[in-house]
């Protein structure tokens, strides 16, 4: 008899184990992912010049992909089911053919690329050339460098506006931003703005830039209609990653030095609010609703969950070391933070802002792509 309950106790037990399990692999696979689909981040090494694909349904490093030195820029196509980026030492576009994990192209662009830009439609990639004072269009479906122009002295990157007929390129030596038309790369203007010009984010109905301003702790605020320039707006310590709102109403800036973030009205272009986050809160990426504002602070190995709207903090999510660049999975079931210094991503689940697990990526991790197809 009493082998016969240790029996049943043990099978109960079992079935039990096998509920909670399938109950788990539920909770961590993201809702949205239909059969057949495939989830997968993609992490740029910069120590190894290669980006290592991660599954996010199975939690776990799959291929490890050489693409060239100093891989950075990493964005995930609109509509082509490929993951762009540049090598900045090797003077050239490479993108991955997502379906294979595979180089499928590298482009010559020109010395010391740093980031790329896709027009609206997906059908052109732009790319400003930091050594060669250069900006170039390229035709994703050929692959071929279709417009190149001259910028100012060391051009940062090139943005595209949201309506697709502007390409803004900020000049760092030169203190200008340079507008160029996006089917011709014809120059447009030249606005000068505050030192150091490096990032750029464009308000939704593309009437109004803002550009940071590495060496004057500054937001240059831009007209993109008059193409003037309408105010230099101080801020706390030097402005490091642009958040913008999706309905473009507010800025939110990093500010590393000042252990804060900087809250920018943008319909009065002031700075409205400041908030203390940490030791060095340097990236940062907002949830669809624009309900969450998550940080990453390089110094203290956390994430600081913001609520926007009571301008609150919740609890810190410790992450790893060197926490930088974060990003959101489609569905925003997953949190995703690369860990420079301990060179793994970390895997937040955002439901109860808590650490699911951290997955090892190559050397010195610092940009990130997700990809559903």
């Amino acid at each position: 008899m009493t082998r016969k309950l240790n029996f049943r106790f043990a099978l109960a037990g079992m079935v039990l184990l096998a509920g909670a399990a399938v109950q788990i692999v539920r909770e961590h696979r993201p809702s949205m992912l239909r059969p057949g689909l495939r989830l997968c981040a993609y992490v740029a090494s910069a120590a190894d010049g290669s980006v290592t694909v991660v599954d996010l349904v199975r939690l776990a490093a799959t291929r490890n992909i050489s693409v060239g030195p100093a891989p950075s820029g990493l964005r995930a196509h609109p509509t082509r089911k490929e993951i762009w980026g540049v090598s900045t030492e090797g003077g050239y576009v490479w993108l991955i053919d997502a379906p294979n994990d595979q180089v499928a192209a590298r482009i010559p662009v020109g010395a010391a690329p740093f980031a790329l830009d896709f027009s609206p439609d997906g059908s052109r990639a732009y790319v400003a050339a930091s050594g060669a004072s250069s900006v170039v269009a390229i035709d994703c479906q050929t692959r071929q460098v279709v417009a190149r122009a001259r910028t100012g002295r060391r051009p940062w990157l090139a943005r595209v506006t949201p309506d697709g007929r502007l390409v803004l390129v900020p000049n760092r030596d030169d203190n200008t931003v340079t507008l160029f038309n996006a089917a011709t790369l014809e120059q447009v203007a030249t606005i000068p703005v505050a030192s150091h010009p490096e990032q750029v984010v464009v308000r939704p109905d593309s009437s109004t830039a803002f550009v940071s301003a590495a060496g004057s702790n500054q937001i240059s605020v831009v007209d993109l209609v008059q193409r003037v320039l309408l105010v230099n707006l101080p801020v706390a310590g030097a402005p490091g990653e642009l958040i913008l709102k999706p309905d473009g109403g507010e800025l939110y800036v990093t500010a590393p030095e000042s252990h804060g973030l900087e809250i920018v009205n943008t319909w009065t272009t002031e700075v409205a609010e400041s908030m203390l986050l940490g030791s060095a809160p340097s990236h940062g990426v907002l949830t669809a609703d624009a309900q969450w504002l998550y940080v990453s602070d390089s110094a203290a190995g956390r994430v600081m969950p913001v609520w926007i709207e009571a301008r609150r903090m919740s609890r810190p999510i410790p992450v790893g070391q060197s926490p930088g660049v974060c990003r959101l999975d489609p569905g925003e079931d997953l949190l995703l933070v690369v860990n420079e210094g301990s060179n793994d991503l970390a895997v937040v689940r955002v439901r109860t802002q808590s650490l699911l697990t951290m997955i090892h990526v190559g050397q010195h991790p610092r940009d990130i792509a997700i990809k559903l197809f």
